[in-house]
């Protein structure tokens, strides 16, 4: 029988969490009265975290599945694993550093009861560094801007989605992708509830500043061409005032004669034209990069076992 509720949680170094993270979670579940299973991805991990997964597998068998890769894919790809196996008819996100608290849930069922097909959590006090509060805060700008996708928190992993937007996911294929952002474009009434946000229990952020940037890139480039057109439109103003300068210059040579005093402005404003060059060649080779990346068909991920009930076979 396929239960009501599937929780879908990438880990990725997590020893130290997995198992208060599973006490809890399963008090809150059993407490719901409607039946669920937990989805582990197991992203690669070279610590202990596949044997202790092996190990809560073999606790509720008929509750808990296990989908171990071979190799470190990134958490989207270890959600998106997990979304081509659910079962359920609402599908729950958690991340398991026990930041968001898994008590959190039952509202974010409520909200789904209530007729929303999505439920975003944004955080509430967020236990961050202020580094990345601020960075975070810039970036939901500047996604909304372009992408006019409309989340209050984009890095809060805390939600719930409907069995229909799931498959949609599940079946874009999109090798690099923003869940919760590609969620939001299949979604007819989506909605967003404070969630609570925990100082992390153990182990340490995964995400390096390298990996935020890339995934900024990823979203903005994937769900709009907005950087493309900005980018045009100043190559056309650039390329304006630049013939302008060149006339300015031309006539003053003419009537005035060289001014060899100007030479320093002339390398500025060529270097910044260079600058600019490079930073639109940036831009265009992210698109095209993406590009190389849907065409080359490579799988998104590998899958080396499921632990699973045999009845689920």
């Amino acid at each position: 029988m396929r239960p009501y509720l599937s929780v879908v949680i990438p880990v990725y170094n997590e020893e130290d969490n997995l198992r208060p993270l599973f006490a809890r979670l399963t008090a809150v579940l059993d407490d719901i009265g409607k039946s669920y299973e937990i989805v582990f991805t197991n992203d690669g991990s070279t610590d202990r975290s596949g044997a202790i997964l092996r190990e809560l597998h073999e606790t509720r068998p008929d509750q808990v599945r296990v989908i171990d890769f071979n190799g470190n894919f990134g958490q989207h790809m270890a959600i998106m694993a997990a979304f081509e196996y659910v079962r359920g008819e609402v599908v729950v996100t958690l991340d398991a550093d026990l930041q968001n608290p898994p008590e959190d849930i039952p509202r974010l069922l409520a909200a789904i009861d209530a007729g929303h097909d999505v439920v975003g959590g944004y955080r509430k006090d967020r236990q961050d560094t202020w580094f990345r509060r601020s960075a975070s805060r810039l970036i939901n700008a500047i996604r909304a801007r372009i992408t006019h996708i409309e989340m209050r928190d984009q890095g809060c992993m805390l939600r719930a989605y409907r069995r229909n937007v799931v498959d949609n996911i599940a079946t874009s294929g999109e090798v690099s992708t923003f869940i919760p952002a590609l969620a939001y474009s299949f979604a007819a009434r989506p909605t967003e509830i404070e969630v609570r946000h925990a100082p992390r229990a153990a182990g340490r952020s995964k995400y390096r500043i390298y990996d935020l940037l890339r995934l900024n890139f990823d979203l903005m480039t994937g769900f709009s061409l907005v950087p493309l057109q900005v980018f045009t439109m100043l190559g056309f103003a650039v390329s304006f005032f630049s013939a302008l300068l060149v006339i300015y210059l031309t006539l003053q040579r003419i009537f005035i004669g060289p001014e060899v005093q100007g030479v320093f402005t002339l390398f500025g404003i060529m270097y910044f034209l260079v600058g600019l060059g490079i930073f639109g060649l940036g831009i265009i080779g992210e698109y095209i990069g993406r590009i190389y990346l849907e065409v080359r068909k490579r799988p998104r991920f590998v899958i080396r076992e499921i632990l699973q009930s045999a009845d689920d076979d």
